[in-house]
């Protein structure tokens, strides 16, 4: 038997039993290891799915241009379609993407296009809005966003989710996988909810999210947003692949912890997987620890494979300078806000403030810069140095108002970050930094606060 083309290769990935990390749990834990796909990702499974439909609906023709904004795991899918079908490709990544995965599109014969990661989405630079430009540029090119293209969890519906009840011979009891465009987690819970409505579903997000939120309260809440650093879960945005009636909870996980848990899977279980890969598990057994009895059979669907990530989780230096492995004991953005005892109170102003407002707020509470909020959500900054700078050169910018001079906005990072990380993230551009506890209040921290509890 052989294959016509190496797109026949997609699917029928095996389910392998989890033992050292699962160690504890009540249970059988398996995991569906994608990275036996072609492309080494499950996303192969929709990348074929989404050209199919569109071949089917005439949106692609011979000879035409693919064009699609991924975190490379579906690029990779799409490009192997590509290949086999005769397609140009282009892609957009947000530059928070591993250099590996930008190398092996541009292996693949595809085009890339390196994009900010800390926009939103609407912006023209964001990785989405230049690859909807790009399509619209481009004669005979189709545009699959698998975001909103419900050929996305189509694929899982008529693949994933079968081969998993197959291989479980019906005795799965839970369902656990990252969530990102939602197409991997919808469309196999759907049809596994079809064959037996008991079946629990785990989405799996990360800090910096907004799934967890809005799946709890029905608020699509802004505060929520912040830049994080696993690649494949979450987003800013609600994608219609995203069916939060078929995900029954939410566990969100550090970008630590996941970046651990990867580690231990390849060093304990011999499965060598990618970085949403090791938060996927980590979180599955976090929920399990509470919620799995002896009858339980939970499945995690472990998405791609190790290699997108040698310069990354896989390199000690990577990981010691980010803090996931020490060097040596640091303190992180938690014991700061901790050492407060609460009594730290975050000062902000409104973007319509008069900036000579400002400046008396500045001055009389002595600190050196201060959030600028509009309805709640923060747009921008104000520092003392920047306003000295800028009323040289105009001093009748006291009657203008805080959001036509302000610099850009503090960013939001995580509360396990450690101070080596808190320290590289301060600079000119970025005078401070702002941390969201488990209440939700917003704390700021300064270059201060870094270089005393350094000296602790």
């Amino acid at each position: 038997m052989y294959y016509n083309s190496i797109i026949e290769a997609i699917g029928n990935t095996p389910l392998v039993k989890l033992n050292s990390v699962a160690k504890g749990i009540k249970g059988t834990v398996l995991a569906k290891v994608e990275y036996f796909n072609p492309g080494n990702s499950m996303k192969d499974r929709m990348a074929l799915k989404m050209i199919e439909n569109a071949e089917r609906d005439g949106l692609l023709k011979p000879g035409g241009t693919i064009i699609e904004g991924t975190s490379g795991n579906t690029g990779m899918g799409l490009a192997l379609v590509a290949i086999a079908k005769g397609y140009k490709c282009i892609f957009t990544l947000s530059d928070k993407q591993s250099q590996e995965k930008m190398d092996i599109l541009r292996a693949m014969g595809a085009e890339v296009y390196v994009c900010p990661t800390n926009v939103t989405p609407d912006d023209p630079r964001s990785y989405y809005s230049v690859a909807k430009k790009l399509n619209k540029e481009i004669p005979n090119s189709f545009y699959p966003n698998q975001y909103d293209n419900t050929g996305n969890a189509e694929a899982h519906y008529e693949s994933t989710g079968p081969e998993i009840w197959d291989q479980t011979e019906g005795k799965i009891t839970i369902l656990a996988a990252g969530v990102g465009t939602g197409g991997s987690m919808c469309g196999t819970a759907k049809y596994l909810k079809e064959q037996n409505a008991g079946i629990k579903s785990v989405g799996i997000d990360t800090y910096g999210s907004v799934f967890q939120k809005y799946k709890e309260t029905g608020e699509f809440d802004e505060n929520e947003i912040y830049p994080y650093m696993t690649e494949g879960i979450g987003e800013d945005i609600l994608p219609k692949n995203v069916d939060f009636s078929l995900i029954d909870t939410f566990v969100k996980v550090t970008d630590k912890d996941g970046a651990v848990m990867t580690r231990r899977l390849a060093r304990e279980e011999g499965m060598f997987v990618g970085w949403s890969c090791g938060s996927a598990v980590f979180g599955a057994l976090e929920w399990a620890k509470e919620n799995m009895t002896e009858d339980d059979t939970m499945v995690i669907i472990l998405p791609d494979h190790g290699t997108r990530y040698l310069a990354k989780l896989y390199n000690d230096n990577w990981m010691k300078d980010h803090g996931f492995i020490e060097a040596r004991e640091f303190e992180t953005a938690q014991d700061i806000v901790n050492r407060r005892n609460g009594s730290d109170k975050l000062f902000v102003v409104d973007h319509a403030t008069k900036v000579g407002e400002a400046i008396k707020m500045l001055t009389k509470e002595g600190i050196d810069q201060i959030p600028v909020v509009k309805e709640n959500n923060f747009v921008g900054s104000v520092s003392t140095s920047r306003l000295l700078e800028q009323l040289m050169d105009d001093p009748d910018l006291k009657s203008k108002n805080v959001e036509e001079i302000m610099d850009s906005p503090m960013p939001f990072v995580a509360m396990d970050n450690t101070l080596d990380v808190l320290s590289s993230l301060i600079n000119k551009n970025n005078r401070a930094l702002l941390v969201r506890d488990a209440a939700h209040q917003v704390h700021i921290i300064t270059h201060h606060d870094i270089l005393q509890a350094m000296s602790n």
